[in-house]
């Protein structure tokens, strides 16, 4: 079961980990043992290709999850071990199982991220190549294109294939994305809402969540949830200015304590932005319009 706009996890586990599912020629996946209220039942590790493989977000160094990666592999050749982006929940297994298979490891840009925000990224991912946004390669027997979409995080890549788009984190299937500066941008990610909103795929994979079946649908949700949010905390600032824990607290009522710390970044996300546009101001800690 799932539940959306970040309320936590409830009821049962629906995907035990480890396990391969099929879901349709050519195309598989398999679920890492790393369930949270930000990640909902974990990280999903998708593989392309039925003789060769390429395998996307490797997820968490753990190692009886790499394993289950390489009995699922089933000795078959990979060719590119693909990252979206480098949150521990996506990146860190990418260099073990690249040593197990031998497969480069291809994808986002490396980060180097300052201060507190650091304990959330990958410090030690290094790729062997950095894809372009709207770069397209050659692997598994198919053609993959990297797409740039900033927002989550400043290296955000999602990955096209035929009809599919694998959303990684900016277009999850169980919950709205969270946002956190100073990495994370609202206006990146807004926009690369719109990009999506402009290309053809039908189908999405989230890494976490299940596959969306109506990617345009859930766009214009994504986009106009994101809108009224901004105005409700132009509205709130306007009424009585506060600071971004005060103004995150009148927005977010009764949310799950464990939330809180995303809500407020993605709070003050959305204010660094309208502070960009000019349509508040921040003075001592203390936002107003």
């Amino acid at each position: 079961m799932h539940r959306r706009a970040g309320s936590g996890l409830s009821g049962p586990v629906t995907h035990p980990p480890g396990i391969l599912e099929p879901l349709g020629p050519g195309l598989a996946r398999l679920l890492a043992p790393n369930p949270s209220p930000f990640t909902g039942e974990g990280t999903w590790v998708h593989l392309i290709g039925s003789d060769r493989l390429a395998i996307l977000d490797p997820g968490p160094a753990d190692p009886a999850h790499l394993d289950a990666i390489v009995a699922a592999i089933g000795g078959r050749p990979v060719e590119a071990i693909l990252v979206t982006h480098t949150h521990r929940d996506h990146s860190p297994g990418a260099a073990p199982l690249s040593a197990a298979t031998g497969a480069p490891v291809w994808g986002c840009a490396p980060l180097a991220i300052p201060g507190d925000q650091e304990a959330g990224f990958d410090p030690d991912y290094a790729p062997d190549r950095v894809l372009a946004d709207g770069e397209t390669v050659a692997l598994a027997g198919t053609r993959i294109e990297a797409v740039h979409t900033p927002g989550h995080t400043s290296n955000h890549l999602c990955f096209a294939w035929e009809h599919r788009l694998f959303s990684g984190d900016h277009v999850m299937g169980w919950s709205t994305t969270v946002v956190i500066p100073p990495d994370g941008h609202m206006g990146d990610y807004m926009a690369s809402l719109q990009k999506l909103q402009r290309r053809s795929e039908t189908l999405f994979h989230p890494a976490h969540g299940e596959p969306v079946e109506d990617p345009q649908r859930l766009l214009r949700g994504l986009l106009t949830h994101r809108i009224q949010r901004e105005r409700q905390l132009l509205r709130l600032a306007g009424e009585q200015p506060g600071t971004v824990e005060e103004l995150t607290g009148r927005a977010y009522p009764a949310l799950d304590p464990r939330l809180v710390p995303a809500a407020r970044a993605t709070a003050l996300a959305h204010l660094i932005t309208l502070e960009e546009q000019g349509r508040v101001d921040c003075v001592q800690g203390i936002w107003k319009v």
